[in-house]
């Protein structure tokens, strides 16, 4: 069924994470009436000098 890919800064503790994909679950699993053993999530950490938004780097902002 879904595969979520969230990518997202580096930083996030595991309780996070574990927050966050056990909503992720929660909603996908009521919205689109499919079982919790059917959503996969990827959750990748990038740093910030990975990312960029209008032509600058995260790790350039201040």
């Amino acid at each position: 069924m879904p595969t979520f890919n969230i990518q997202m800064f580096a930083g996030r503790t595991v309780e996070q994470k574990r927050q966050l994909v056990a909503e992720v679950t929660r909603v996908t699993c009521e919205t689109l009436g499919c079982s919790a053993s059917s959503v996969d999530i990827i959750i990748t950490d990038v740093i910030k000098e990975n990312w960029a938004t209008d032509g600058t780097l995260w790790s350039d902002k201040t």
